[in-house]
């Protein structure tokens, strides 16, 4: 019988290779189990990648040791195997129950001194006085694990890496990505086939953040005379203050290597914390943060330049038409356009101010979570439990598809008439989406600024890493609550023919 939860229905069938490049017994089990698991799902697992057809590719790499750039095997893909596009790839790094606790242990000590605590931590080819603050900033939001995963990314030189923590067999494993999760898998009889589920997820969507540029540039003087752009930078101060947006990751804090290498293998120079838009009735558009891939964006700081204009989405889904206005740089918006436009899509339209727009007012969206709620005011729709259990992440095809579906369901949203004047939904692993709801004599993100300070939204650093749900609390409203138990349910066959 097994008990894992059902995956998600569009899984699709991988090719996975294996090259290993660091070898202890606990890796060699590791990687020979997960080609045992990958093969009695339906699988392909061949001996050498194929840059045509492999889409997974896991390789290894020792715990505590900074992997020389230029051996590095994410840098040499091209190289060796003549990949000209990026495969899942995935570094299996091995660590002792002693050594894991130690490390912890002591990054828990310097979390506790601060910024200059974690400078004094002492990591081989890391940086610590350029890494420290971002440390420092992963450590407040996930522990000393989201502190420690950044570490071990830079000295892998790897963004997807499987922590297996073990002597000769495995007792427990964490998964990391460049959103900062680091969801543990205890050992269990299906530990192996959960990890590849996991995996599997991953690999069987697509990006969505394929954004093009369209029609004439935007005039002027039409956008200095719109309140929206202002509305934004104030909505961004007003975020600030309320230490919503955490400072950029960027990869140069840890790790030095080539920018145009860093490029090459489809590895974005920093990583931005969130995005936010918000309606622009004049412009029939949504007005919208920029990606933080290209350069630097302080989300909490906004600049005119760090606007951008959401018009429509590709027919085929893969990213959102946008204009540029005249005498700005025309960056793309945020790799969440699609959903944050998309899912007006599927929602009624209303009147406002003698306009038809959409009942979406504003977006937010954070690696943040959301502590408690009051349900009068605020409606939580929940993401289907195959999210919970095997997630998606940001950029990707399955993550824009499940919040429109999950916005669509909001009966606040659908509708307009409904008292409760917010939604939010939670990607695990990722982060918040909230929406906000037309309210007259209000600015744009107002009422969500607001129903923070009066807690009828109360935020939260942690981002949940597996199951949750919420409860009701003496106070009237929703708590948030760990589900600690998965009930035992039949798995359907993880591999599906993909969709024509």
């Amino acid at each position: 019988m097994n008990t894992l939860p059902p995956p998600h229905p569009w899984l699709q069938k991988q090719e996975v290779a294996f090259v290993p490049q660091a070898t202890s017994p606990l890796l060699d089990t590791v990687l020979q189990q997960l080609a045992h698991a990958y093969r009695s799902l339906g699988h392909d697992v061949v001996e050498q990648p194929n840059p045509e057809t492999t889409r997974i590719l896991i390789t290894t790499a020792p715990y505590g040791r900074d992997v020389y750039w230029k051996k590095a095997l994410l840098f040499n893909l091209r190289r060796r195997f003549g990949f000209h596009r990026m495969p899942e790839f995935w570094t299996v790094v091995g660590v002792s129950p002693r050594q894991f606790r130690e490390d912890l242990d002591r990054v828990q000590a310097a979390l506790a001194r601060g910024v200059e605590g974690l400078r004094d931590l002492n990591f081989e080819g890391i940086s610590m006085d350029t890494a420290a603050l971002a440390m420092w900033e992963q450590g407040r939001r996930g522990g000393p694990i989201a502190a420690l995963e950044r570490i071990i990314q830079a000295q892998a030189k790897s963004i997807r890496v499987l922590l297996v923590v073990g002597e000769d067999e495995p007792e427990e494993a964490y998964i990391f990505d460049l959103v900062g999760a680091y969801p543990r898998i205890p050992h269990h009889p299906e530990f192996y086939r959960e990890i590849v589920l996991r995996m599997v997820t991953l690999a069987s969507t697509r990006t969505v953040s394929h954004h093009e540029k369209v029609g004439e540039p935007i005039p002027r003087a039409l956008w200095e005379g719109l309140t929206t752009p202002k509305a934004m930078m104030q909505a961004s101060r007003a975020f600030a203050q309320r230490d919503f947006f955490s400072p950029t990751v960027r990869i140069a804090d840890f790790v030095r290597v080539p920018g145009a290498l860093i490029l090459s293998a489809m590895i974005a120079e920093q990583y931005s914390e969130g995005c936010f838009a918000t309606w622009e009735p004049e412009l029939d558009a949504l007005v919208a943060t920029v990606t933080g891939s290209a350069r630097p964006v302080q989300k909490g700081n906004l600049r005119e330049e760090d606007l951008s204009v959401i018009v429509g989405v590709r027919p085929d889904g893969m990213g959102a038409y946008y204009r540029v206005v005249e005498g700005l740089p025309g960056d793309p918006p945020s790799s969440e356009a699609v959903e944050l436009y998309g899912m007006d899509a599927r929602l009624p339209r209303v009147r406002w101010q003698g306009r038809e727009v959409p009942v979406t007012r504003s977006k937010l969206h954070g690696h943040r979570s959301v502590r408690a709620y009051d349900p009068k005011r605020v409606e939580y729709i929940p993401l289907p439990p195959a999210y919970h259990h095997y997630p998606v992440t940001c950029a990707s095809e399955a993550q824009a598809l499940a919040v429109m579906d999950a916005f669509a369901r909001a009966e606040s949203l659908q509708n307009p008439d409904d008292p409760r004047t917010l939604a939010f939904t939670i990607v695990p692993c990722h982060g918040v989406i909230i929406v906000e709801k037309w309210v007259p004599g209000k600015a744009p993100f107002q009422e969500i600024w607001e129903a923070m300070d009066g807690g009828a939204l109360e935020m939260s650093l942690a981002v949940p890493q597996g199951p949750f749900t919420y409860v009701p609390g003496p106070d009237g409203r929703m708590h948030y609550s760990e589900e600690t138990k998965a009930q035992p349910r039949p798995t359907p066959s993880a591999v599906q023919k993909p969709a024509e």
